[in-house]
């Protein structure tokens, strides 16, 4: 291992330890592990079908046959509750992963090579980010209809411009570094310096908007689905779910506000962890040790 190496592996446990200190961030993290595991296992927690359908047993409040209650079609929420995490993370997952890939991508782009590039590209992203978002998503759903993946790519295609303002920022302030000028004396070609020398040093600021991102995808997948633009029926995510428990808020308490504590909690897990990792990969967190852990 050369002294590189040592010192970036050196970096990357002390960025780590900051990480463990923060207790917020881990706690976020331990959370977001125990969603992924039960949206993993959905099938192995439960025996029943997410789409059975029971109406003798219709409208039944949290009993030991059905922990969490059922709702208006006598579908177990219980069940519904752990096969809709799969749908809510992955779409969270999915189009936070398509949004800064595409931000990463031009705002990189723009920032470094700048000039007429910079003005086109960002021109460009200020264009997209005037288009109303509901608009966008009538037009898609009108056109494609409403499912999964057209969710995830609406979902990417709005978000993508907020991230490639920040990576444009992050370029314009690094690529007038010394190691930036050092690379390019050595012979150092645009894509090496890009790919191994900027986003690197911008991996923080990346890092932090991928989970922010995730967090914000969840909130919209909800609200599309709460309003019939998102996942169809009878397919379970959080978000129709909390339609549905709207027909009953009164009477079925049960059926709106565990889908809705669910996205309560995935949202602030998502949103504690990036806390923590942007404070771990900043090298001014040692200062405020302290204040930010407690």
């Amino acid at each position: 291992m050369n002294s590189r190496d040592g010192a970036a592996s050196g970096a990357g446990l002390d960025a780590l330890a900051r990480f463990v200190r923060h207790r917020a961030a881990v706690g976020g993290a331990v959370l977001i592990a125990v969603l992924a595991c039960v949206a993993v296992l959905a099938p192995m927690l439960t025996p029943q079908s997410p789409e059975a359908q029971d109406l003798v047993n219709r409208l039944q409040p949290p009993t030991h046959g059905h922990w969490l209650g059922t709702d208006g079609h006598g579908r177990d929420v219980l069940t519904r509750l752990l096969y809709g995490a799969r749908v809510s993370l992955l779409v969270g997952l999915a189009a936070a992963s398509l949004a800064v890939t595409l931000g990463v991508l031009v705002g990189a782009v723009a920032g470094y090579w700048g000039g007429r590039v910079d003005l086109v590209l960002m021109r460009f992203t200020d264009v997209f980010m005037t288009i109303p978002v509901l608009f966008l998503i009538l037009l898609v759903v009108a056109a494609y209809g409403a499912s999964l993946t057209n969710t995830i790519a609406v979902l990417g295609a709005v978000y993508w411009p907020g991230v490639a303002r920040l990576v444009r920022g992050q370029m314009l302030t690094l690529r007038a570094r010394d190691f930036v000028v050092a690379a390019k004396a050595l012979g150092a070609g645009d894509a090496r310096v890009v790919s191994r020398h900027l986003l690197p040093n911008a991996a923080g600021v990346i890092a932090v908007q991928v989970t922010l991102s995730v967090a914000t995808a969840i909130l919209a997948e909800s609200a599309l689905s709460f309003l019939g633009l998102g996942v169809p029926p009878p397919t379970p995510s959080w978000g129709n779910m909390l339609t549905e428990g709207r027909l009953h808020l009164l009477g079925a308490w049960w059926i709106a506000t565990f889908p809705g504590f669910a996205i309560l909690v995935s949202v602030l897990a998502f949103n504690l962890t990036g806390d923590g990792i942007r404070d771990a990969l900043d090298p001014r967190f040692g200062a405020r040790t302290g204040s930010s852990a407690s």
